[in-house]
């Protein structure tokens, strides 16, 4: 019999299809005389091999490691041991010589060495998971066939040298660091990363996944590591597309902007997808217009959106950020605007003719040496919002048609954005449009106050201030803000500005001023029932009447006042104004406060969008530091309150009204108190000529005498006394004749034959206009009159 060799070291269990069971029969004296084929098949060994010689050289003597379930081990003819229970029963054959069967079950150890040995054979031979040992020192010992292709070194040339030497551009530093603290803890390392370029595909970067784990022998002995490598890397990609997709839901279209959402664009692919990205759209999408469906022109003129590159200190794109280019014909990105159809270039030849046709982009691309590229749609409902080209120049391999998808998705999603952004532009562009049309362009000229206005556009379109002119040199400021956004809102805030001149025309009080604006809402918001945020419930408004004769103002507010007081030393206070609700809205009616005014006093009337970055009382604070600075006229101190107080993108629009306010000089002003006698009228007319005399208005003395003449007459004989005459001289010339009776005068058109009525008829012919206004107690009857030249 053969003696053991190193292959027979390790117990095995029977050939595969051998039951594990068999017998044997031998004399007196131990020698085989009976051997039957189901011992050849668990053995290996023939009869003519074994009849007549002992069985104890079956047995092996010497085995390294006996399974402790087996009574024997018995060498199997290729060598390897197999395990035994044994059991011996006599015989009795017809020459009554002794003999004995023995009885051989193959132990439960031994299959299962069979199952390790031909595992082990498979993993080194045929598995397409890489396998490494290495000794102690971390030395290669042996690796199987699936290793030598990924890392491309064969068994013959890496035996004997550690990872850093054998595979250096694999991860190998990594890769010593685990193994030797696998070696240092028996703790395996599972499913850490490597990555390397595999001689099959030197072009592309692969990703693995490797676990290491300690080796030892049955006495605990430590013979070394095992290193057990897998190609993840589609897994690998496809992991990352599904992250740049999430990131994408994530980072694009968080802004109405257009140039913002093409920033988020190009910052997800760089470096996520490629090496620099160029995002271009077309002028319309910029400019909020509207952008013509179907297959475009070649040629077509593209403004640059935004850019990205991984290379730093230099320019992010052959053009700047607003710059307007165009691509040749031949261009994949020319032929991408013209059919809508995504283009990859794999390879890119630096002297193909349309890198040569694109002078700019050709020589950046040059000089960077890009080798992919791939050009995308930015496609929405048939409509080509312009176009993204990704390009590579680094050794993370060119674009794949998986990239390509990738590219397309990323693309698509961006493009619902920009379309967003786009149509959110246009709408802005039409508030805007409205809104300005709406407003007015210029304040009206007032001596009363010097005044400016600013307002914050943010697309809402419902905050508005206004400077009203009124009779007697006395002025309105409003400011006001109407819920809501869009092109409703303005055109509401429109009806809203309409009403408050209409209603201060007619010289109404503010606290009346705001009854008739409520009556005014509640009367829109019935018209609106049942059409989707139409009504302008909720409206705000503050409205204020000075009058430089007496230096006094009165104000009322529906919702909260926006009004700020700033003496002449800067001292800021916000007037106690009796808020009433906002408009629309239940509440107690409406008051108004009467505030006296210091000369060189500014007022500053806002919206609440002016202080919408603040909450609480900090708005107010942060008003009051502003207004205490010291600031040269109205206009710059408008400026400077949008500029710090509004956010960069406000939600809501603001607007801010200063005004300051003026004096009239008592020499421009005249007031009699005259008796309740028709003879005072003869007094009216002459005391009203001198003073235009001493005006020198001696131009409007005709006129003026019969006005007054008119007026003081119906006072006496209709009205009560006192009755108080008054002449106010400013850009007009106003007469005004106040009475104790609260009776309005009005128009007639008399017939041929009445004796009176053709007074006020008169007066309406020499007048610029005129009407009543009604006080506490009484009333006023009003006339204005053109001047020759304006003071």
């Amino acid at each position: 019999m053969t003696q053991p060799t190193d292959s027979s070291l390790r117990t095995a269990g029977p050939a595969p299809g051998a039951t594990g069971r068999a017998s044997f029969v031998v004399d007196d004296e131990g020698v085989v005389v009976a051997w039957p084929p189901d011992a050849e098949e668990l053995l290996g060994h023939p009869a003519y091999r074994v009849l007549g010689r002992a069985a104890r050289e079956l047995v092996v003597t010497d085995a390294v490691a006996d399974p402790a379930d087996a009574d024997v081990v018995l060498r199997h003819r290729d060598g390897h041991h197999v395990g035994c229970t044994v059991r011996v029963v006599a015989e009795h054959g017809a020459d009554t010589v002794p003999r004995w069967r023995v009885r051989l079950t193959a132990s439960a150890r031994g299959a299962s060495d069979a199952v390790d040995r031909a595992l082990l054979e498979a993993l080194f031979t045929r598995s397409p998971v890489g396998l490494f040992v290495l000794d102690p020192q971390l030395r290669l010992v042996r690796c199987n066939a699936a290793a030598e292709g990924m890392q491309g070194t064969r068994v013959t040339e890496g035996l004997g040298l550690r990872p850093t030497q054998a595979w250096p551009d694999f991860s190998a530093e990594a890769a010593e660091r685990v193994m030797a603290e696998v070696l240092e803890t028996g703790r395996p390392v599972l499913s850490f990363e490597k990555r390397g370029r595999p001689p099959a595909d030197p072009g592309r970067e692969h990703v693995y996944a490797a676990s290491v784990f300690r080796l030892e022998d049955d006495d605990g002995r430590v013979l070394g590591v095992a290193d057990v490598v897998v190609d993840v890397t589609e897994r690998h990609r496809a992991r990352q597309r599904l992250a740049l997709m999430a990131e994408a839901g994530s980072r694009i279209g968080g802004s109405l902007d257009v140039l913002d959402t093409a920033g988020e664009l190009a910052g997800l692919l760089v470096p996520g997808l490629a090496d620099s990205v160029a995002v271009d759209l077309l002028e319309p999408v910029l400019a909020g217009e509207e952008v013509p469906h179907g297959p475009g022109e070649a040629g077509r003129d593209l403004r640059r959106a935004a850019s990205r590159t991984i290379r730093t200190g230099v320019s992010p794109g052959a053009y700047r950020v607003g710059e307007v280019s165009s691509y040749p014909a031949a261009a994949p990105a020319a032929q991408v605007l013209v059919d809508h159809r995504p283009r990859l270039v794999p390879v890119v030849e630096e002297d193909s003719a349309w890198v040569r046709a694109d002078t700019v982009r050709g020589r950046r691309m040059r000089e960077e040496r890009v080798h992919s590229l791939m050009v995308v749609p930015l496609l929405v409902r048939g409509r080509a919002l312009g176009l993204v080209a990704l390009y590579r120049w680094t050794d993370r391999g060119a674009f794949q048609r998986d990239d390509l998808t990738l590219a397309e998705d990323l693309a698509g999603r961006a493009a619902v954005a920009l379309d967003n952004a786009h149509r959110y532009a246009r709408e802005r562009n039409a508030v805007l449009s409205l809104q300005r049309g709406l407003l007015p362009q210029r304040l009206p000229a007032a001596d009363a106050v010097q005044a400016a206005h600013h307002w914050v556009h943010s697309g809402a379109g419902g905050d508005w201030t206004d400077v009203i002119t009124l009779p007697g040199a006395r002025v309105a400021l409003v400011a006001g803000s109407t819920p809501g956004r869009g092109v409703r809102t303005a055109a509401t805030m429109g009806r809203l500005r309409t009403a408050v001149h209409t209603l201060a025309s007619l010289e109404l009080a503010p606290d009346e001023v705001m009854a008739r604006l409520e009556d005014l809402v509640r009367q829109m918001d019935a018209e609106a029932a049942g059409a989707p945020a139409a009504g302008p419930v909720g409206a705000t408004c503050l409205y204020l009447v000075y009058d430089p004769v007496t230096c006094r103002c009165s104000v009322a507010t529906a919702g909260p006042a926006g009004l700020a007081l700033v003496a002449a030393d800067r001292t800021v206070t916000f007037p106690d104004v009796p808020a009433g609700p906002p408009l629309g809205r239940p509440g107690p009616p409406f008051a108004k406060a009467t505030l006296s005014l210091p000369e060189g006093s500014r007022l500053v009337l806002f919206t609440p969008g002016l202080l919408q970055a603040f909450s609480g009382d900090a708005g107010h604070r942060a008003l009051t530091r502003e207004l205490a600075e010291a600031c040269p006229s109205p206009q710059d101190l408008c400026l400077r309150l949008t500029e710090r107080l509004v956010p960069p993108d406000p939600p809501e629009d603001a607007a801010v009204l200063v005004a300051r306010t003026r004096p009239l000089d008592p020499a421009r002003v005249a007031t009699w108190t005259l008796p309740a006698d028709p003879a005072a009228v003869a007094t009216a007319r002459c005391l009203a000529s001198r003073q235009l005399s001493a005006w020198d208005m001696e131009d409007e003395a005709f006129a003026t005498e019969l006005i007054v003449s008119e007026l003081v007459t119906n006072a006496i004989r209709y009205a009560e006394p006192p009755v108080q005459l008054r002449l106010i001289r400013d850009r007009t010339l106003s007469v005004e004749v106040s009475d104790g009776s609260s009776t309005a005068p009005y128009l007639r058109h008399a017939r041929t034959t009445d004796e009176g009525g053709r007074g006020l008829l008169l007066v309406s012919q020499f007048a610029q206009r005129w009407g009543t206004r009604y006080e506490d107690r009484g009333k006023t009857i009003w006339v204005e009159e053109p001047v020759a030249s304006a003071v």
